[in-house]
């Protein structure tokens, strides 16, 4: 009997002793699920809005001069959609430079007015040159050397079709403070790309953490610590049970004592998990955490 008691005992201290450290200084276990509920709602809201990342139908490079362009067949960029043919118009890429010349007839919007020619903006000079048509919205971006049009449908089936994102149960252990490790100045660094390219991102340092006895590092990106900071990471489940190029996740800024949270529960898929237009960053090397993450994001399962 006191053999029972003792083992009831000893039950009672190791839920009494999870539960604390569930706590995890004061964050109520259910308030906390409910906020990561709320997160991941808007984060779907954005990414099925007319104009989200699944609104994408179409990613066409440039070539140098004159790039004819128009739904259907027999142009140089043929955008789908519209049955028949309709000529629009021709892009103008010289030195460095696209501009855009249109038909009479093509009845397309420039940032919301009516011209026949136009200089373009990409999008690395902050908001592009829009111009639209319909349902359709094209503007210009710029990857390395490299021009190209990326094409949105705001009706694009893939929209409605959408079924929504596995998540891996919310869990306080996933959600872990970080200590700030700032490089002597904000650091210029290559990031590899989807594309075999690399992309000049700004690093103010990184983030140490740690795990199951286990210290690691992240390398984050941001202009300084004083903002949100945005991370790129690959773990053990990519390929198996997450998107096999890494995922992502952001982070408050930095408090005065140089700490914040990392909370792998809002860790989340790049937009190249639901399209083949988009050019994805992918991991630094040195942002593979050689263990599983079991928290956030699954893997969609209606991706391509």
């Amino acid at each position: 009997m006191k053999r029972l008691v003792r083992l009831a005992v000893f039950a009672l201290f190791i839920i009494a002793a999870a539960v604390f450290c569930n706590k995890q200084e004061g964050v109520d276990e259910q308030t906390y699920r409910a906020s990561i509920d709320r997160w991941h709602k808007e984060r779907v809201a954005r990414l099925t809005k007319p104009e989200g990342w699944l609104s994408l139908a179409g990613l066409y490079w440039l070539k140098e001069g004159e790039n004819t362009f128009g739904f259907g067949r027999g142009h140089d960029i043929e955008f789908p959609g519209e049955n028949g043919q309709a000529q629009l118009g021709s892009f103008l890429l010289h030195e460095g430079k696209v501009s855009v010349i249109l038909s009479p007839q093509a009845q397309v919007l420039v940032d919301s007015q009516f011209v026949l020619q136009s200089e373009l903006k990409d999008d690395l000079q902050g908001r592009p040159t829009r111009m639209e048509r319909g349902r359709y919205l094209w503007y210009v971006i710029k990857r390395g050397e490299r021009f190209g049009i990326r094409l949105k449908d705001r009706q694009n089936p893939k929209i409605k079709q959408f079924k929504g994102i596995k998540r891996f149960p919310v869990d306080l252990k996933w959600r872990i403070k970080a200590r700030f490790v700032p490089y002597d100045s904000v650091r210029m660094v290559m990031v590899p790309t989807v594309l075999g390219t690399q992309a000049p991102s700004r690093s103010p340092g990184e983030l140490e953490f740690t795990m199951d006895g286990r210290t690691f590092r992240l390398q984050a990106l941001a202009d300084s610590p004083n903002e949100p900071l945005f991370i790129i990471f690959s773990d053990e489940t990519n390929g198996r049970e997450t998107y096999g190029a890494g995922r992502f996740l952001e982070t408050e800024a930095v408090n005065q004592k140089g700490e914040t949270i990392i909370d792998f529960n809002k860790a989340y898929n790049p937009p190249c998990a639901f399209t083949e237009y988009a050019t994805c960053p992918l991991p630094p090397a040195q942002n593979h955490l050689p263990v599983r993450i079991p928290a956030g994001e699954m893997t969609y399962e209606d991706g391509h």
